[in-house]
């Protein structure tokens, strides 16, 4: 039967729910009075089932963790996934209702017995069973300590606003959900203590349970926290009610108060009032979304004073939750207005009640660190500086894309900062208090209602006489950079005639400060420069003119900001040398120095200065030099390289890379050489910008100059050039990994040519598979020896690429160590080496964890020879893959090695000892 009424139009909802705290379940009995508020008339009707979304390694979420190499839900067991078992549907007539899962698994759709009417409704009964996952996947599920963390947790509509729109659950915190009227009977364990963002009107004890009922009106989803201790402290305010557990070890509850009566207040004056009985602000929340960059310093050594921290926190959390539970914008597509009003207002707290806080906090006083120019900057210059981080990287995305497509350091960090600053930057070109104003009236007119970013953007419009669809045009909706210089200034007695270049062509204003002796004496906004304009101010005494000296604009490039009014010479940047790598400061030209440390057997442990141009953010020209002393020699080894990177786009053909690199060491006792290599690269990579796949085409020629010890018979020339051209594809993936690479070289002394390729995957049943195959052909070979051959086991690296701890050793600890390059092989064979061709698999495949059973097999020919297939086998410890593994030979064609004399010389390992090669394993989920 349909036609039933609601208050408003809205959606009602009655949840029955039991949690089982054996098994981890929730028996949900759910009467829902689906509204249908469209024009259309609706033949079926799609639930949002978003816990079912841990059910398998196939949903998006499994395979939104593996894009980020996590794979704790792929390699989960079957009784530690969450799932939905549907029981039973039925409409207000008790006929059943047919229902299907779509194919991500996490949304449902129910096909209604009778067509539903616009303005009309439809009850329908539903009866499931919801078994929660560990909160190893997410923050959601039951935790080690019998504590529970629910959210998303029940049946859910999804929106239909001319179309369904349907989202998965892809760990966003972005449910899009009907507006609904919910009360909930919730029923749990007893010593239980129970926290929620809805009312509790009751709480009623059993024997051995204890049953909350929970009221939410005009609300989304229900969040509830169990835990097994009272963590949680109400604080009543005359503007809020707010129930927290952020943590303040070192800030008295006494003075949190104080505190939180001070936040509550500049959100009353900043927002308007809450409408629901109270904010629920959970520390659970902030780890979610936490305060980035140094606030995250372990406590010992945390830069900032206990109310600052505190405070912050509660603020960015409170903000967030606020948003979350009244400003109804499309969550996977619109959230950037939330990020813009949440970190707006983040930046205008600080700016009123910390007006001098530093970056560094209390780090910044400390000598050493101090004469950094990170120690120098404000708090808020955090904004611009770690979205400027992305694009200069070429990773910026525009503020509009959906939240799925971001890369997650955009996610989290850069757009919500990009966002927020973007208002900034709008207040301060049409007047701050014009869009506090504007934000005030936004939540007033759109508080608990459907609302869209254009709504946002006409009551801003209205705000201002000034035209500011540049900052939805161009600010938003693109990725376009911003970038300004100052091209040239003309003095006269009174006036100064100042040229303004648009080095993107972003039109967005531009503001010029006059500055003299650090101090503002004027400042000017110019809007519509599209290319370049000279504009001719007033002469005020400046002794500077500076673009955007208050750094309120995210530009690209600030080192071409300003121009001195002293004439030519003072307009030269002064060197300034500084210790280790600093951020960027447009008035000097910075170098940095950062003592080394490096080893190799024939130079010994070499202790150096390495002396670049390297700041926090990429620069397009780079240079870099590092010599050292190596003691065993008595002499100095070391590199230096000049790079400069041009990208072309975001996708497709989107980099040149031009390099020169020159390096200096010992391959033997009082052998050194020396290489020249000049190289340029071109990279593609797909639309997707989270993709892992890579494809990038490099030619280098490579000028090897070799010394020799006398005592040393070599059986080559000294010195020798290869032109080495390489095409390499690749899909860095912790599920699936797949690369390959082809690879033509020429020399005066050979030709050849050599494909490799590598598959690594983790199967369902938790077992990894590795496979390897390089093929190798001379195609000229002139050579004499066995320099240039490909190698069954150990390359002998004539191009110098790899970091060989004794690259000539035949014997000893290091002769053991292995670079998985050429044939691949583990054993030491009697036919190390092919001078006219090679081809060879290695594989490998689990056995428990990071225990492996390895198999290498291959052929080997050498001219005038007959081909002979060689094959190995033993075990592999994979503790990390490609960066430390161990090999223990087991069966070869030199029969049972592990029987033989001498076994502990045929173990192999390789070994990964660079800083910067091991830190790409922790930051390639960010970009």
């Amino acid at each position: 039967m349909l036609g039933f009424l609601t208050i408003n139009g809205q959606h009602l909802n009655r949840v029955i729910a039991t949690l089982d705290g054996d098994t981890q379940e929730i028996g949900i009995q759910q009467e829902f009075i689906y509204v249908n508020d469209s024009q259309d008339t609706l033949t079926n009707l799609y639930f949002n089932d978003w816990a079912n979304a841990y059910a398998n390694k196939k949903t998006p979420l499994a395979r939104r963790l593996e894009e980020e190499f996590k794979k704790s839900l792929h390699l989960a067991k079957e009784k530690d996934r969450g799932h939905t078992q549907m029981i039973s549907a039925v409409d207000n007539e008790y006929r059943g209702l047919q229902w299907e899962r779509t194919p991500e698994v996490d949304l449902i759709r129910f096909k209604l017995n009778q067509a539903l009417p616009p303005q009309d409704s439809v009850k329908i009964f539903l009866t499931y069973n919801v078994k929660l996952p560990p909160d190893k996947y997410t923050p959601y599920g039951y935790d080690r300590w019998n504590g529970y963390y629910l959210k998303d947790w029940y049946l859910t509509p999804a929106v239909y606003n001319g179309e369904w729109q349907l989202y998965s659950n892809v760990n966003l915190e972005d449910l899009y959900t009907g507006i609904t009227n919910t009360v909930i009977d919730f029923t749990y364990p007893e010593r239980l203590y129970l926290t929620t963002n809805f009312d509790d009107i009751g709480n009623t004890k059993f024997i051995s349970t204890q049953q909350a009922t929970l009221k939410g009106n005009n609300r989304k989803s229900c969040e509830i926290i169990l835990s097994p201790t009272k963590k949680f402290t109400t604080h009543v305010t005359p503007t809020l009610t707010a129930v927290t557990d952020i943590e303040a070890v070192k800030y008295e509850e006494v003075l949190r108060g104080v505190s939180i009566l001070k936040i509550s207040e500049f959100l009353d004056k900043n927002l308007g009032n809450y409408p629901h009985q109270q904010l629920l602000v959970s520390e659970l929340d902030y780890d979610k979304n936490p305060l980035y960059g140094i606030n995250q310093l372990p406590s010992f050594i945390r830069p900032y004073g206990e109310q600052f921290q505190f405070e912050m926190k509660f603020l960015k959390t409170a903000l967030y939750s606020w948003m979350r539970e009244t400003m109804f914008l499309n969550p996977r597509k619109e959230e950037w207005v939330n990020d813009a009003i949440v970190n707006y207002l983040l930046f205008h707290y600080v700016e009123t009640y910390y007006p001098d806080q530093k970056l560094l906090g209390k780090l910044s006083k400390i000598w050493g660190l101090r004469s950094f120019h990170l120690a120098q900057v404000d708090f808020n210059e955090q904004y611009p500086l770690l979205y400027t981080l992305t694009a200069r990287k070429n990773l910026d995305q525009a503020l509009s894309v959906s939240n799925d497509s971001l890369i997650k350091f955009n996610q989290k960090i850069a757009n919500p900062y990009k966002a927020g600053l973007g208002l900034a930057y709008l207040s301060d070109y049409i007047e701050k208090g014009k869009i506090d104003e504007g934000i005030k009236t936004f939540y007033k007119t759109y508080s608990l209602k459907p609302v869209t970013p254009k709504d946002f953007e006409d009551i801003l419009e209205r705000s201002t006489n000034k035209d500011i669809h540049w900052f939805f045009n161009e600010y938003v909706t693109t990725d376009k950079k911003i970038d300004f210089k100052i091209n040239k200034v003309i003095k006269t007695p009174d006036s100064l005639e100042v040229t303004i270049k648009n080095k993107q062509g972003t039109n967005v204003p531009i503001s010029l400060f006059g500055i003299q002796n650090d101090t503002v004496v004027s400042k000017y906004w110019f809007p519509d420069i599209t290319t370049q304009k000279t504009i001719k101010i007033p002469r005020l005494d400046e002794d500077r003119l500076v673009l955007n000296y208050d750094q309120i604009i995210p530009e690209y490039n600030q080192r071409d900001n300003w121009k001195t009014l002293n004439g030519f010479f003072s307009s030269n940047k002064k060197l300034k040398f500084q210790f280790y790598k600093d951020i960027e400061d447009p008035y000097y030209n910075q170098i940095f120095y950062v003592p080394v440390l490096s080893f190799n057997i024939y130079d010994g442990l070499s202790p150096g200065l390495r002396i670049h141009n390297k700041t926090f953010l990429e620069k397009p020209f780079q240079w870099d030099v590092s010599p050292s002393y190596a003691p065993k020699e008595k002499s100095f080894v070391g590199y230096g390289r000049v790079n400069y990177r041009h990208y072309h786009g975001k996708t497709g053909f989107y980099v040149t890379n031009y390099s020169l690199h020159g390096s200096t060491s010992f391959f033997q006792v009082h052998s050194r050489y020396s290489t020249i290599t000049p190289s340029i690269g071109f990279g593609w990579r797909p639309d997707d910008l989270r993709s892992n796949k890579r494809s990038a085409l490099i030619f280098r020629y490579v000028n090897v100059f070799r010394n020799v010890n006398e005592a040393l018979n070599i059986d080559t020339d000294p010195d020798y050039s290869v032109f080495d051209a390489r095409f390499i594809k690749t899909n860095n993936g912790i599920i699936n990994y797949f690369s390959w690479f082809a690879d033509a070289q020429q020399s005066s002394q050979f030709t050849k040519i050599a494909f490799n390729m590598e598959y690594r995957r983790l199967f369902d049943n938790n077992m990894q598979f590795n496979f390897r195959f390089f093929a190798g052909k001379f195609l000229r070979n002139t050579t004499d020896s066995d320099y240039f051959s490909f190698a069954l086991d150990r390359p002998t690296d004539y191009l110098f690429d790899y970091s060989y701890i004794g690259r000539s050793e035949d014997s000893g600890i290091s002769s053991q160590q292995i670079i998985i390059a050429e044939g691949g092989f583990k054993s030491k064979l009697a036919y190390p080496y092919a001078n006219d061709w090679i081809a060879t698999t290695n594989a490998s495949v689990s056995v428990w964890r990071w225990i492996e059973l390895y198999g290498d097999l291959g052929f080997v020919k050498n001219k005038n020879q007959n081909t002979h297939f060689v094959y190995d086998s033993g075990i592999r410890l994979n503790l990390v893959t490609d960066y430390f593994e161990l090999y223990f030979p087991m069966y070869s064609n030199n029969g049972w090695e592990i029987a033989q004399p001498n076994y502990l010389e045929k173990i192999r390992f390789v070994v990964t000892l660079s800083p910067k090669t091991l830190l790409g394993l922790f930051n390639r989920q960010w970009f």
